[in-house]
């Protein structure tokens, strides 16, 4: 029988990422769950979500990376928000999947995330959302999730990681060298790098900070789940 802390108290709960490398992340600590991968995209995003509601799901989570906002988050902080803001609206996540989670714990951060259709690389926009919206990270999935939860009336939370932090600025590589599997796309990868080879040493920080951001969301979930 699975440990009764691994069952959630949503029989069927659904994950939402954005990569199937955060996907493998929480997978060997919640591996009943369902998951649905929205491939870094919008459009992605609302056909996972729509494919779990219609599977049954009674719950769903967002999980995976986050840019941070609040400048105070340093990579690896972990952050599981009362809302999810998006569209303007402030959509409040279940505070009973929350305490499953272990939103409680001192490792782990309140506060609000923000929902962006985008990807927001410039440090200068990140500090421009944070004075606008004070919310303390963001992301490309958890609107969706809330908006689309919120309609069916389907509790929701959210777990994501920061992984670059507020004052950082991602090199245009960063951006184009994952594919929505989380595997290399070396060849833009090496296309990027030739045209601008001064952000060479960005990109190995951005490679720290994923790792940073890896495996903090392994630590929590193991002290929660493991």
């Amino acid at each position: 029988m699975p440990d009764p802390v691994s069952v959630s108290p949503f029989s069927r709960l659904g994950i939402v990422v954005g990569m199937e490398a955060e996907a493998a992340l929480i997978r060997p600590f919640l591996p009943q769950a369902r998951f649905g991968l929205s491939g870094a995209t919008l459009s992605g995003a609302r056909q996972a979500v729509l494919d779990l509601l219609e599977g049954g799901v009674d719950a769903l989570l967002s999980f995976g990376l986050a840019a941070g906002l609040d400048p105070a988050l340093a990579p690896g902080a972990v952050v599981m928000p009362a809302h999810v803001v998006v569209n303007g609206e402030r959509l409040a996540t279940s505070p009973a999947l929350l305490d499953w989670l272990g939103a409680g714990r001192a490792d782990v951060l309140g506060g609000d995330l923000l929902h962006s259709d985008v990807i927001v690389t410039e440090a200068t926009r990140k500090a421009e959302l944070f004075r606008q919206t004070g919310c303390v990270a963001l992301d490309m999935e958890s609107g969706v999730v809330a908006e689309m939860a919120a309609a069916r009336r389907v509790p929701f939370a959210v777990m994501r990681v920061v992984c670059d932090p507020a004052d950082r600025t991602l090199p245009p590589a960063a951006v184009v060298a994952l594919r929505p599997d989380g595997s290399l796309a070396v060849g833009a990868l090496a296309r990027s790098i030739l045209c601008n080879p001064l952000q060479i040493p960005a990109l190995i920080r951005v490679g720290r900070d994923a790792g940073e951001a890896r495996g903090a969301a392994r630590a929590v979930l193991a002290r929660r789940f493991g």
